[in-house]
């Protein structure tokens, strides 16, 4: 989930960690870019941020978000960044008694392992830093487990009326583990990592 683009999106859940390595699992202040998840089957993250023209003036987007495969636990708390969140919707949940917005979190309880949730936002995620330029923070994203976090998987795609925008870089940058793919109309981030992840997406005004 963005900061809840600068979203702060927190998942806390609790796992089954049988079947990874010590390695696979990251400690407080560690973050592990992975080139392939170690459980295909676990917790993954989608988002789709949608940046309008009257985007660039408010600095609120739109987002569409998805959690998939979460653990099985008694509570979970998505929690959003009070300064910047405007609106939650819950738009559907799957094996889970329910699912109740509270201020700026989303209280899910009696979570079945392999369940899913997708909500939708506004939120005031885009930054201008400069004259035509701005930045979007994703994050932070985690999959906590106890004192550590277990490896996830997170996309992130971004769109814009072709030509409005381009993409001066993205932390952290393509490498193993991360995918960055760009076009005229957006950009996509696909990650795999094990820790507390914040990224950034610097965009600018074409020339």
């Amino acid at each position: 989930m963005f900061k809840s683009l600068s979203l702060v999106t927190l998942l806390f859940c609790s796992a089954s960690v049988f079947a990874l390595e010590f390695s696979d699992i990251a400690t407080e202040g560690q973050i592990k870019y992975l080139k392939e998840r170690p459980d295909p089957n676990a917790y993954s993250y989608e988002s789709r941020v949608k940046i309008t023209a009257a985007s660039l003036e408010s600095g609120s987007v739109q987002i569409a978000t998805c959690h998939y495969q979460l653990d099985p636990i008694r509570k979970v708390v998505i929690v959003f960044n009070p300064g910047r969140i405007q609106a939650i919707a819950v738009k559907s949940i799957d094996k889970m008694a329910s699912a109740e917005v509270k201020n700026n979190q989303v209280v899910l309880t009696d979570v079945e392992r392999g369940a899913s949730i997708c909500i939708d936002l506004q939120s005031k995620a885009l930054d201008q830093v400069g004259a035509g330029q701005y930045r979007l923070n994703a994050g932070p994203l985690m999959r906590r487990y106890l004192d550590g976090y277990l490896p996830m998987a997170a996309k992130i795609r971004v769109d814009w009326p072709s030509n409005m925008l381009t993409v001066e870089k993205t932390a952290p940058s393509e490498k193993e583990g991360i995918q960055v793919v760009q076009g005229n109309d957006g950009v996509q981030l696909d990650m795999i990592f094990a820790g507390k992840m914040t990224a950034q997406i610097d965009l600018k005004k074409p020339d």
